[in-house]
């Protein structure tokens, strides 16, 4: 009989240490699968990030663009504004200019015949 008890003892061992493979194969299948869906998640994830960063460097970009052709429009007005300033400064300093011209050209300065220079 001890042999007996011997060998359902034994079997007893193998069918522990069976059990013990069948829950240590789940386990790491359940993990693999884990690492799976983990890594699944974070491509997701990235995914959206870079979808997200790009739309804010597109509307960044075309911010810049729009930005710029007002900077463009404003500098065209301005110096359209600058140019008119100085048509109309031009135009009431022409005559005062042309008279001044005019009386030193006109005028001849008295010089004595013989004086030295």
């Amino acid at each position: 009989m001890q042999i007996s008890t011997g060998q359902d003892s034994i079997q007893r061992l193998i069918a522990a240490e069976q059990e013990a493979q069948k829950i240590v194969a789940a386990a790491r299948k359940a993990r693999t699968e884990r690492l799976k869906q983990a890594k699944a998640e974070a491509e997701k994830e990235i995914k959206s990030y870079k979808k997200q960063r790009e739309e804010s460097y597109q509307k960044r970009i075309s911010d810049d663009s729009s930005s710029s052709g007002a900077n463009a429009k404003r500098l065209e007005g301005e110096g359209s504004n600058a140019k008119k300033a100085l048509d109309k400064s031009i135009a009431s300093k022409k005559q005062e200019v042309l008279d001044m011209l005019l009386k030193y050209v006109s005028t001849v300065p008295d010089v004595k015949i013989g004086a030295s220079v």
